[in-house]
């Protein structure tokens, strides 16, 4: 494909991108074909010659491949968190691919980490993030693939601190203990399975009934009781939007403890950390200052497209420290000299690709303005579902939503709460899902799209109040 033919066939993926766009709403969210069925429909081998017009192309994605697609960027598509992409971060994830520079170090692509040192910095400052994270300081930030390599990250740093820097040369010589809230992302019990500390060494903590946070009191309880038994702690994850439903822990309180003791504090936001660019939101991230580490999401709720993970450490030398491995054949003056940063030590894998381009799209289209425009809406249409929930008897709010989820539940058994999820969803109109609070069934209504209106909601709300009325008069 020379370069001639790579700009018609960019013309026609750009075209076939906008039109996707603007017709998603008009698609059903998820798909209602059993599995198998685009699998069945691609032949069983490749290509034996080359030479197909990527029009073609384009015409079995649309035959093949979009029908088997649930569209998570449709208005009405409310599962799980919102993972927004944007048109300023395809053109910058597009530039990022055409470039195909290897960011590892400093002198494979001097501009591809100092972009992203001044990009994280940016970022820092719009969340007004404590200057312990900035690059000017002893700190610093990156972007990771996704938040659960950003735990995996804090989890080694942690495990190297705690063990005094003998993690590096002999691994896991004794018990650690890693602690988070009963609620806390499954990717915590991942890293520490990875890091060698089985599912035995996580501490779930118990949390408060009526907020779902981390209770500090049970937290205390149980790093003094591991240190009876002569087992380490390690480190304390606590979260700011938790997945189920955006419980904040009390990051100060936790803070303390963590001080106390002298553990690793990561506090993970991979969903609400987007809501501190508005100032009224920041209260979340009360307690920061005792952080060591902290990361969220652009990819979930500030219109960039996966992946990309913001990660700050308050001393990036502790992290290198404990992640640097230093091959001759990567050895070069600008490393040997100390004056630059090399962003293969704050991460797992060796290679990186220029991620941060997409991300400098995106803050420089929208600028801090268009970015809170974006949040505030969310949360304003959050609050309108809850209204209406909490308008009608038959249901109920069931946490408290600071952001854009909100948590419900018919007063009913799980079995009705569940069938009325499914039937909801076998529309194609919406798409949602649950989870547990307090051992009930839970639907959750996650908003995020910025091509979702009132109407959308609206319209939500009306398709899951007749289908209560078909459910409880059956």
């Amino acid at each position: 494909m020379d370069p001639d033919e790579f700009r018609r066939a960019g013309h026609a993926v750009i075209d076939w991108i906008a039109d996707y766009w603007a017709t998603v709403g008009q698609r059903p969210v998820a798909p209602s074909d059993p599995p198998g069925t685009v699998a069945a429909a691609l032949p069983a081998t490749p290509p034996t010659t080359g030479g197909e017009p990527v029009e073609a192309v384009l015409a079995d994605l649309d035959a093949i491949v979009v029908p088997g697609l649930t569209h998570w960027q449709h208005p009405s598509f409310f599962g799980y968190f919102p993972a927004n992409t944007s048109g300023p971060s395809v053109l910058g994830d597009l530039i990022s691919s055409g470039l195909g520079v290897q960011g590892m170090l400093w002198a494979t692509s001097p501009a591809s980490t100092e972009l992203e040192t001044v990009l994280m910095d940016w970022l820092a400052h719009l969340l007004d993030l404590p200057q312990r994270f900035r690059s000017t300081g002893s700190g610093g930030g990156v972007i990771q693939d996704s938040a659960s390599s950003a735990t995996l990250v804090a989890t080694l740093a942690a495990l190297h601190r705690a063990s005094g820097g003998r993690w590096r040369d002999t691994g896991i010589d004794r018990r650690y203990r890693a602690y988070t809230s009963a609620h806390g992302h499954s990717s915590i019990e991942k890293a520490a399975r990875i890091a060698g500390l089985g599912s035995d060494g996580i501490r779930a903590i118990d949390v408060d009934p009526d907020t779902q946070a981390l209770r500090p009191a049970a937290l205390r309880a149980a790093i003094e009781a591991d240190l009876a038994t002569g087992d380490v702690p390690a480190i304390v994850v606590a979260t700011i939007g938790t997945t189920s439903t955006t419980a904040v822990d009390p990051i100060p309180e936790i803070g303390a403890i963590c001080a106390e003791y002298g553990i690793w504090l990561h506090v993970d936001a991979a969903y609400a950390g987007a809501a501190a660019v508005c100032p009224e939101l920041r209260w979340s991230h009360a307690g920061l200052e005792y952080a060591d580490s902290y990361c969220f999401d652009p990819h979930k709720w500030l219109l960039t497209g996966f992946d990309c993970d913001a990660f700050w450490v308050a001393d990036r030398a502790e992290l290198i420290e404990a992640l640097t491995v230093l091959p001759e054949f990567l050895r070069n003056a600008a490393s040997d000299s100390g004056a630059v940063i090399d962003y293969r030590d704050w991460q797992v894998p060796l290679g990186r690709r220029f991620r941060a381009l997409k991300l400098w799209f995106v803050l420089r289209w929208y600028g801090a303005e268009g970015l809170q425009a974006h949040i505030r809406s969310g949360v304003r249409l959050a609050e309108r579902f809850a209204e209406q929930v909490r308008a009608d008897d038959r249901f109920e709010v069931a946490t408290p939503h600071p952001f854009s989820l909100v948590c419900f539940r018919l007063r009913a058994d799980d079995d009705v709460n569940a069938a009325l999820l499914a039937s909801v969803n076998a529309t194609g109109r919406v798409h949602l899902t649950h989870t547990r609070v307090a051992g009930r069934y839970t639907l959750r209504m996650a908003i995020g799209s910025p091509q979702t209106t009132e109407t959308h909601i609206d319209d939500t709300w009306a398709l899951l109040a007749t289908t209560a009325d078909d459910l409880l008069t059956a």
